[in-house]
């Protein structure tokens, strides 16, 4: 059976990763994002098995139309990856309550607002998988990043309040916490900050970044028939440094 997955934020970075892993395994991947041309060049990439639709998913009230249009489009979904968040770096005392909002509506209000939306048509067929993704900011606390900090500790929450009420519907849910993973903004990071790079190869066991690949390969395998006695966990891919010393 041909399957329909929603990534968002799939226009680049972990996002384009994970609908890369899933085109190259035959599952018709619709990508969303808030910019068409990264959007554009993704679709270009990825190839036929890959759709994009616009959307920024902080304006919650389009997000009920957007996944009609997808499920009328292409019949069902079966696998949502909530990936689009937004970050903010800043001191606590800095932070505004508008600032605070915004993080918290991206990544958590609109991640819930998808779910609800998809799962509505996933329990007509009894089927379906949802994976968010979470962060290293929910495991442990780090300084400047409270928003997103608590944003990712409430979809860990999130992730299994509804992966045990929809487990009998025969749904889902499960989140990948990523670790320090490559990209060309995290190694200008940390090439810029000696000390920070020590201590996050220092930190982590097997002593290198992961590659946005592994994130995709995380999916795959959590959206795959392989993982069907799977719910409701919240699956470190950060070679270790969850657990490290």
């Amino acid at each position: 059976m041909n399957k329909i997955a929603i990534v968002t934020g799939g226009g680049s970075g972990l996002g384009l990763a994970i609908a890369k892993a899933f085109t190259e395994n035959s599952i018709t991947t619709i990508i969303i994002g808030r910019n068409e041309e990264k959007l554009k060049s993704a679709k270009t990439l990825l190839g036929e098995k890959c759709f994009y639709k616009t959307c920024d998913l902080s304006n919650l009230p389009s997000i009920p139309a957007l996944i009609e249009g997808i499920y009328a489009e292409f019949g069902q979904i079966d696998i949502l990856v909530n990936n689009a968040g937004i970050n903010q770096k800043k001191e606590l005392t800095e932070v505004t309550d508008e600032e605070f909002t915004r993080v918290l509506t991206t990544n958590v209000t609109a991640v819930f607002s998808m779910s609800r939306e998809v799962v509505k048509h996933m329990i007509t067929h009894n089927r379906g998988c949802i994976i968010n993704i979470s962060s290293m900011a929910a495991q442990y606390g780090l300084p400047k990043v409270i928003a997103y900090s608590a944003s990712k500790t409430a979809i860990d929450g999130m992730t299994r309040a509804m992966a045990v009420e929809l487990a009998p519907r025969g749904i889902r849910v499960n989140a990948i916490a990523p670790g320090f993973i490559y990209s060309d903004m995290t190694a200008k990071a940390l090439d810029s900050d000696p000390e920070r790079k020590a201590k996050v190869f220092n930190r982590t066991p097997m002593g290198h970044m992961g590659q946005p690949e592994d994130i995709g390969a995380a999916a795959l395998y959590l959206a795959s028939d392989g993982a069907k006695y799977v719910t409701g966990v919240v699956l470190p891919v950060d070679g270790g440094n969850s657990i490290g010393f």
